[in-house]
């Protein structure tokens, strides 16, 4: 069942490798016994869901769970449960490629206003003639 992340963005399971390994935490004494904490693995590089963009900002957003061969990898053990384990895993994924979708916005340059070119200038004179107003006369004056 390919993992929905938003309308018209779908991760087929190809792309998506689910893994349980043995986890510290919540358990009691099933903790040494049973693997329920999930490991989530993406092959980005190799991903044909997702364009060009939308990879690179992912690559970005994703940080330190970006490994070297170009896979994100996503370990939840949040949960006594593989199930609760493997939602939370899938959610995180969710949530990380929904933030890439979000192209941002591309930055408009501005200059200020012409009131507060004055206002600084303003302020420039008045610590000038501060400062000239402590100094010592010259011999002349």
């Amino acid at each position: 069942m390919p993992l929905r992340v938003a309308e018209g963005v779908e991760i087929p399971d190809s792309e998506l490798s689910l893994a349980f390994v043995r986890a510290s935490g919540p358990g009691g004494q099933n903790v040494n016994k049973v693997a329920t904490a999930a490991q989530l693995r993406f092959d980005l590089e190799r991903s044909a869901a997702l364009t060009g963009g939308v990879k690179a900002r992912l690559r970005a957003l994703s940080g330190r769970r970006l490994t070297a061969d170009g896979t994100i990898l996503i370990v939840a053990r949040n949960h006594r449960t593989q199930e609760g384990n493997r939602r939370e895993a899938q959610g995180r994924l969710i949530e990380l490629i929904r933030r890439a979708l979000a192209a941002p916005k591309p930055r408009k340059t501005s200059s200020p206003p012409r009131a507060a070119r004055e206002r600084r200038l303003e302020g420039k004179r008045r610590v000038r003639q501060t400062k000239r107003l402590r100094a010592r006369p010259a011999w002349d004056e």
